[in-house]
């Protein structure tokens, strides 16, 4: 079956893919829609990103809802034509990190569309996988294919907001409001936020946010200064997610920040310098946040309970076979926020 492989920077392929035959404990599916992730763009622009570089061909992608079409002999509670949400975590479950319920930090993990181990992890971008059963969450008949496709970035961003601690009643700042840093919005009012304050570079991905529950829009490049009326008293805000990767962007609202703030670190980009002085004096608390685990059937309860809204954030759908056409528009920030492929 066609599936979009990547053999270096720039040279994405439709290719014929064999669909291996499915064991007692699998599931085959039929994908019908994909999200071109960030990691998708790093692989198709620049080969790879840090260290990580594609040095195999490799099927992109780990965004996808599709539908049952076979179920293997001891796949129980699965029905052929059972419309899905796939986890592309597959953690090893016997590792020291597995046995500590920290399964996002497994020394053996496979983790669809994924260069960071040898052979390359092969992804979930093709018309027809084969998963296990433990991977395959199901859509309550309201829940499209396209929103079951958000459930992976939802789930990156409610295992973001979970490192934070309790948000009830929590002034948030978000600075980086890229899909991630959207759907950490739509957490984070779930969890309680009373105040969300998000920036940006950019006005498209600032209405998105606000679509999606931020109270207020700063855009950074049109008012540098925008954060300084929250630096009063020692700071203003209880918790910052940084989802940009971008150190001016952390450096910058540490004023914002009160004395004991929490930070939470999103977004991934090159190393930064930190001014370590302020994060003593002011006691911040800074985390990472990295993947997630049972946090995907979260995403999808809230999904089918109709509890959040992922549907502002999908910018457009396109043919498969355009791939190349939907990774430019992807990469737009004018105009685009998620990008989905569709494959049926």
């Amino acid at each position: 079956m066609d599936a979009l492989v990547i053999h270096s920077a720039g040279d994405l392929r439709v290719e014929d893919v064999v669909t291996p035959e499915v064991l007692a404990h699998q599931l085959r599916v039929k994908v019908r829609y994909g999200g071109i992730c960030g990691s998708d763009l790093h692989y198709y622009q620049h080969g790879g990103f840090g260290t990580v570089r594609v040095k195999e061909p490799m099927v992109l992608g780990h965004e996808v809802a599709g539908v049952i079409e076979e179920v293997g002999s001891e796949a129980d509670g699965f029905a052929i034509g059972e419309r899905i949400a796939i986890s592309p975590s597959r953690p090893c479950g016997a590792c020291r990190f597995c046995q500590q319920g920290l399964q996002n930090h497994c020394l053996d993990m496979r983790y669809f569309g994924s260069a960071m181990r040898m052979p390359h992890v092969q992804g979930a971008f093709r018309r027809e996988i084969v998963v296990e059963a433990a991977q395959a969450f199901k859509l309550a008949n309201s829940v499209s294919d396209k929103e079951g496709a958000m459930a992976e970035p939802l789930a990156v961003a409610l295992h973001a907001v979970r490192r934070a601690g309790p948000l009830l009643g929590k002034k948030v700042l978000v600075t980086g409001c890229g899909p991630i840093g959207a759907l950490v919005v739509v957490a984070a009012r779930r969890a309680g936020a009373s105040t969300i304050v998000v920036t940006d570079m950019g006005d498209y991905p600032l209405r998105s946010a606000l679509k999606v529950g931020a109270d207020r829009a700063l855009n950074m490049a049109l008012q540098p200064d925008a954060l300084a009326e929250f630096a009063v008293d020692k700071g203003q805000f209880d918790v910052l997610f940084e989802a940009s990767g971008n150190e001016r962007a952390l450096r910058g609202a540490f004023d914002a920040l009160a004395p004991r703030g929490i930070i939470v670190q999103v977004g991934l980009g090159g190393e930064m310098t930190l001014p370590i002085n302020a994060i003593v004096a002011k006691e911040f608390d800074l985390r990472g946040t990295f993947r997630f685990h049972e946090e995907f059937g979260i995403a999808v309860e809230l999904l089918n309970k109709g509890l959040v809204d992922v549907k502002p954030l999908i910018s457009a759908t396109v043919p498969y076979r355009d791939a190349g056409r939907a990774f430019a528009l992807a990469a737009d920030r004018t105009q685009a926020m998620k990008v989905l492929l569709d494959f049926e």
